[in-house]
């Protein structure tokens, strides 16, 4: 039950922080272009990055301090803030596995399927309007 704690409260911290950086780069930078989610889609990679060779080195502790971290930080915040960060960890560590056709594959099928799968859903919705 802590661990679900952990990622909620974590995941609304994250998501706050995404609408806020949306609405700050709206303001700087216009709405020609979607620079917030390219911001947080760069710095959430950043983070869970630095949150895994943290985590590899023992910087936030053992055992059940580095899962709870792992929980609030990865899953959590980093969650909340943009899910690029763990697809991002997810096709490198394909790739430093040495498995660099399935880190290609997942790469490849995640936006195509994606895009899909939001196009799919969209036709559906327009269906009922």
């Amino acid at each position: 039950m802590t661990g679900v704690l952990l990622v909620m409260a974590g995941g609304g911290l994250g998501a706050g922080l995404r609408h806020g950086v949306g609405l700050a780069a709206s303001r700087l930078l216009g709405l020609g272009f979607p620079w917030g989610t390219l911001l947080c889609n760069v710095a959430g990679s950043l983070a869970m990055g630095l949150l895994v060779g943290a985590m590899a080195h023992g910087l936030l502790g053992d055992g059940r301090q580095a899962e709870n971290a792992r929980l609030l930080l990865g899953v959590g915040v980093l969650g909340g803030f943009t899910t690029f960060s763990t697809f991002s960890l997810d096709a490198i560590a394909l790739w430093q596995r040495g498995d660099l056709l399935a880190a290609f594959g997942y790469v490849m099928a995640s936006v195509v399927i994606a895009f899909a799968g939001f196009l799919i859903g969209l036709r559906v919705a327009r269906g009922f309007a």
